[in-house]
């Protein structure tokens, strides 16, 4: 069964950090694009960032230089580093790969 588990959000300050977890299930992370997306209160679901198959990373440019998306293909896991978090960073945060979506995990920034 192709399965995702995200976990570690929580509430952080402005300026502070955050580890997103990705835990997968039913296929290998290090053979399919696997990404993080985000869906603020009212707003549509968008890509913060994505790893290829080959290990090229993207990301959206509102997180350039403050996210860090990264796997570990022998656990099987992704994770999305979050340093320098503003209060617009606030969403529900998705892990995707293969066929399937996490659950979801919120991140609140205060200020």
């Amino acid at each position: 069964q192709v399965q995702l588990v995200e976990s570690g959000g929580g509430l952080v300050q402005s300026g502070g950090s955050l580890r997103l977890s990705c835990a997968a299930s039913g296929f290998s992370v290090s053979t399919y694009s696997m990404s993080w997306y985000r869906q603020g209160p009212g707003e549509e679901r968008e890509l913060v960032a994505i790893i290829f198959s080959e290990g090229r990373t993207e990301y959206a440019d509102s997180v350039k230089g403050r996210f860090t998306i990264s796997r570990d293909n022998a656990k099987n896991t992704m994770s999305l580093q979050m340093n320098s978090l503003k209060p617009e960073d606030t969403a529900v945060y998705y892990c995707k790969g293969f066929t399937a979506w996490g659950q979801g995990t919120q991140v609140t920034v205060s200020s």
